[in-house]
This record gives C-alpha cells, structure tokens and sequence, in this order.
C-alpha cells in the first residue's frame, strides 16, 4: 500500500472514530434515563427499595452501557453505508468512462482515473 493509502487510511479511522465518540454520548441519554427510572422506583416500589445500591448502580450501568455501544454502532454502519454508496457511485462513472474509451476497468486503471479526475 502506498504512503498516500496509508495516509488516507488514517483520515478515514480517525473520521470514524470521531463519529463514534460524537454518537457514543447517547449513552447520556440512556444513562438519564436509566437514572430516572431507577429514582422512580426507588420512591415508588417497596421491594425496589429493598434492593442494594450496588444492583440499582447495576442497572444504571447497563442501561448507559448499552445506551454507548447501540449508538456507536448504528452511527457507523451508516456512516460505513454512505461511504461504500459514494465509492459505487466513483466506479461506476470509471468504469463507464473507461470503457468509453476502450479500456478495462482494472483497479490501476480505476485509480489512474481518479487521480486524472481529482485535478
């Protein structure tokens, strides 16, 4: 791999992590929630009261946990979706390119092409 793949193999991992620390703090909301509900009970059920800390510090946890990782997850699946969407879209005006001018469109050709049509 070249040292320009490299380079924007780097940019494309951190994007990605960026989007899913950005969309890891819906962990917040859950964690809210979770704290919420668990307050609620506590003031509410008798036999929830009764419980320890420990297990209503659990099911805040869990809840916050599971909060981080599904919005994490689902934001970089779509983000992972809109990125192969625009790279089909890249070689599929390649490869029609390309073979308007009589040429197979390999995958050093399909890059030749981008880096003609990125001037």
């Amino acid at each position: 791999m070249s040292l320009h793949g490299r380079d924007r193999r780097r940019e494309l991992v951190d994007e990605a992590y960026k989007l899913q620390v950005k969309a890891g703090l819906g962990a917040v909301q859950y964690g809210s929630f979770s704290l919420a509900s668990t307050l609620f009970a506590h003031r509410t059920w008798p036999a929830f009261r009764r419980q320890t800390l420990a297990f209503k510090g659990f099911l805040v946890s869990i809840f916050t946990i599971y909060g981080l990782v599904s919005g994490a997850d689902a934001a970089l699946l779509s983000h992972e979706h809109r990125q192969r969407l625009t790279e089909n879209e890249v070689r599929r005006e390649a490869r029609i390119d390309l073979a308007r001018r009589g040429l197979v469109a390999t995958e050093s050709q399909i890059i030749k092409w981008r880096e003609e049509h990125k001037r």
